[in-house]
């Protein structure tokens, strides 16, 4: 059971800019049975609401995206109270329309990752002995209805019109797309192209977890420029440019999502008929 200090029911995946600035910030250093999660999480408050922070890519921003260890970090969070987590991320546009500086709040997610561990119920025994169970998750509709509602809000309050909803397709990186890949991507229908949207979204369902995917446009994709293609230089310069007012969003997006104990969404009913086989923390 989590301490009051070690405690927060709302989490952020993000990096040290979203907390950075905070008064009063707890470091909590959390083991779990799939490993050691990226990094310490952050725990603070915000508008009342107990928060942990978690750096995705840890600090520094050592981890590439293939190698976070997302089990990891979605039971770190869960253990210490969070039931409710936005996902913050950059990621390139797939439309003209949709340039460096949009922000898309999506509705729904295609996979293209090779190598990730993608469920904590594959059958398999965990270090400590415990046996999950193989379970078949439903995952129709991949993020929180709830968590969406609201950040789609928040970004509007500050002048900051989003896109509801749209596809975003998660690659497996570190590198980014052939111009012909995201061509493909493009034609597909799909809104944006990121590396770390899954399987985050898919862990946090099969642990209950809402999860609402807050995406920042910071480039338009190879295939949808005609310039020398994506950079990492332009991408981290770009995200430096709205991180700010992302902050903002997220903030307000925190004071106003759900009590946990007013959940009621298609997250809260994830484990409806199931034997898990190992106890969720």
């Amino acid at each position: 059971m989590a301490t009051h200090d070690a405690y927060a029911d709302i989490g952020v995946i993000g990096g040290s800019g979203f907390y950075s600035f905070l008064e009063d910030v707890t470091e909590v250093s959390v083991d779990t049975p799939y490993g050691s999660p990226s990094d310490s999480l952050f725990l603070g408050e915000i508008a009342g609401r107990r928060v942990a922070f978690l750096p995705r890519h840890g600090r520094g921003h050592t981890v590439p995206p293939h190698r976070i260890n997302y089990r990891a970090n979605l039971w770190a969070l869960r253990s210490v109270g969070v039931r409710q987590v936005l996902g913050p991320c950059a990621v390139g546009g797939l439309r003209e329309e949709y340039g460096p500086g949009t922000l898309v709040v999506p509705d729904q997610l295609v996979d293209r990752t090779k190598t990730r561990a993608q469920t904590y119920f594959d059958g398999e025994p965990r270090a400590d002995g415990a046996v999950p169970n193989v379970v078949h998750v439903t995952f129709a509709d991949p993020y929180c209805p709830d968590g969406r509602r609201v950040a789609v809000k928040a970004a509007r309050g500050r002048g900051w019109e989003p896109v509801d909803g749209g596809t975003m397709v998660v690659v497996e990186g570190p590198r980014f797309s052939t111009r012909a890949e995201s061509r493909w991507h493009a034609a597909a229908g799909w809104s944006v192209v990121g590396m770390t949207g899954h399987p985050e979204a898919v862990l946090a369902r099969e642990l209950g977890l809402c999860y609402t995917s807050i995406a920042l446009v910071t480039d338009l994709d190879a295939g949808a420029e005609t310039g020398e293609g994506v950079s990492h230089t332009e991408v981290m310069r770009v995200f430096g440019e709205n991180v700010g007012r992302l902050r903002d969003v997220l903030f307000d997006a925190v004071g106003t999502l759900p009590a946990t104990a007013d959940r009621d969404c298609l997250c809260t009913h994830a484990h409806d008929g199931w034997k898990l086989g190992i106890e969720l923390p």
